[in-house]
């Protein structure tokens, strides 16, 4: 290989490993600033600072990563760089709920709810990471470590009868500017940076990385990434997107294009290596090493310390489940294969003979997802997730519980525990809400999907 033709191999491979890093904090942008101004997939939303609800369970009709079906969501997309905001939780007597602090870069920073801090009503404080104010007494001072940020707010749901419950409740979790609170004005958020309009369309999305970059610049120890970045352009004040030089432009299309399949084979194959079919993402969320604050474990064994590793697992949980939980929050496992290894299709009928169920101090339930999108997918039953609280959910006198799997309605006496499945290939998810210890060290083993006929 001549010296020209080795350069550009290299740096080719370079924008290959710099869209890996930048793509969730594109991709995390692109979602929050949506959800502020009602352009996302989800069905919901509110302006910046202010909660937005989600009064149903989700359905198909949400083309959103692998949303639960579990909860009402109570989301937030937060700006505090004009100023701090006051959270007020509500008591919830003990039902669960989480509210999960998530940063540009998708970081997970902060944990408020049953397993973090209790149900009690209570007051925090959200900052930015520089602010030197005093904390009102009685608040608690949660740090942010990028000016914009997402709450991620998840509330036990107990079936349709539970809903108005759940309303009420979500009601309660409110956000107010500081300052309002002080008598003062509201400041207005900025929300995320925007892209230069003159970029092409093929290079949006490097043009989209850059004004991020400098909007959220990550910590020093990513130094040596943001180096690559600068040597494609990725850090300059000034675009150098808008009329590119021709091989440069070839060279950031084919970079990330290389960078997306390799995060779709990196995301196939997230978490601990396959057992029985499962891939646990147990520990897919553990890249932040920077910015743990109150409700998260500051722990070599929920740290991911290799910078590289911890940015292809970032990517790929993005890309599988954006805005997931660290492990000792909730602990989710993806199945792609049967007993057999062959793939998940819904050309066949499989059960899942859970003995015992996942133990659990919260809830657990399985959730439907094709195996493309990750979407929720129709079904004649409205059923997309079966678990703990599934109404009528069969159990056998040993307690086990056998979950059949299957496109069409199985026997008499069975569809209580039915979940449905799509047409072709499906990818199903296991949800473990504060899971126990034995989830946790890996004692709990969750059996294959065997095939029936």
């Amino acid at each position: 290989m001549g010296t020209t033709e080795s350069a550009d191999a290299e740096r080719m491979q370079l924008a290959m490993q710099v869209y890996i890093y930048g793509y969730p904090l594109v991709y995390n942008l692109h979602e929050i600033d949506g959800f502020a101004n009602n352009i996302a997939s989800l069905p919901f939303s509110a302006p910046y600072d202010q909660f937005g609800y989600a009064r149903e369970l989700l359905g198909p009709e949400t083309e959103f990563v692998s949303p639960n079906n579990d909860t009402l969501y109570v989301l937030a997309a937060c700006d505090v760089r004009q100023g701090p905001l006051v959270l007020h939780v509500p008591d919830t007597d003990g039902r669960y709920y989480v509210l999960q602090f998530v940063d540009a870069w998708t970081n997970n920073f902060a944990y408020i709810g049953r397993r973090a801090t209790g149900t009690s009503e209570g007051e925090f404080l959200l900052a930015g990471d520089g602010w030197s104010g005093d904390v009102p007494p009685g608040m608690r001072l949660v740090s942010a470590p990028t000016g914009i940020f997402m709450i991620v707010g998840r509330v036990q749901v107990d079936g349709t009868s539970d809903l108005p419950a759940v309303h009420a409740l979500q009601d309660q979790f409110t956000l107010t500017p500081l300052s309002v609170r002080d008598g003062g004005p509201a400041p207005a958020p900025t929300g995320a940076p925007m892209p230069d309009p003159r970029v092409p369309e093929e290079l949006q999305w490097w043009e989209r990385l850059r004004v991020a970059l400098n909007s959220f610049p990550p910590s020093q120890a990513d130094d040596r990434f943001i180096e690559h970045a600068t040597r494609l352009g990725a850090t300059a004040a000034d675009s150098q997107y808008v009329q590119p030089d021709a091989a440069l432009a070839a060279l950031l299309v084919e970079g990330a294009a290389a960078g997306q399949r390799t995060i779709e084979e990196l995301m196939q194959g997230a978490g601990q290596s396959a057992i029985n079919g499962w891939n646990s993402a147990m520990h897919a969320f553990d890249y932040n090493v920077d910015h743990l604050g109150l409700g998260t474990l500051d722990d070599p064994d929920w740290t991911i310390h290799d910078r590289t590793e911890a940015y292809a697992t970032r990517a790929a949980a993005a890309r599988g489940g954006l805005w997931g939980n660290h492990g000792y929050e909730a602990t989710y496992a993806m199945a792609w294969t049967d007993s057999d290894g062959d793939p998940l299709d819904g050309a066949r009928r499989y059960e899942l003979r859970l003995s015992p169920p996942p133990p659990v101090d919260a809830f657990w339930s399985l959730t439907m997802y094709d195996a493309s999108d990750f979407y929720l997918v129709a079904n004649g039953i409205n059923r997309y997730s079966i678990g703990d609280r599934t109404a009528g959910l069969a159990t056998d006198e040993d307690g086990s519980v056998t979950i059949y799997v299957q496109r069409d309605a199985p026997d008499d006496g069975k569809q209580s525990n039915w979940l449905p499945t799509p047409e072709g290939r499906f990818r199903p998810l296991m949800r473990m809400y504060q899971p126990r210890a034995e989830v946790l060290t890996g004692e709990y083993i969750l059996p294959a999907f065997t095939k029936v006929g």
